[in-house]
C-alpha cells in the first residue's frame, strides 16, 4: 500500500499528529511571559509620566543636629 519512493507514510503521520505538544507548551509559556514583560514596562511608563514622585520622609532633629556636627557648624543654644 505504501508508495514507492517510502515518503508517503511520513507525510501522513505529520499530518495526524499535528503540532509537536512541547513546542506548543513552550510557545505558550514563552508568549505569556513576552506579554508580563511588555506590560509591566507599559506601566513603569505610564507611572513615571503621570504620578506623582514621592515624598521624602521629614528628617529627624537628631540627624540634622548630627549632620551640621560633622560639617563643622555648631547647633544653635550650644
Amino acid at each position: 500500500m505504501a508508495s514507492a519512493n517510502g515518503k508517503g507514510n511520513v507525510m501522513n503521520d505529520v499530518a495526524a499528529k499535528g503540532f509537536n505538544p512541547g513546542l506548543m507548551v513552550l510557545l505558550l509559556v514563552g508568549g505569556l511571559l513576552l506579554i508580563f514583560l511588555i506590560g509591566n514596562y507599559a506601566l513603569y511608563l505610564y507611572a513615571q509620566k503621570n504620578l506623582p514622585p514621592k515624598k521624602k520622609k521629614p528628617v529627624s532633629k537628631k540627624k540634622m543636629k548630627r549632620e551640621r556636627l560633622k560639617q563643622g557648624v555648631s547647633a544653635p543654644g550650644e
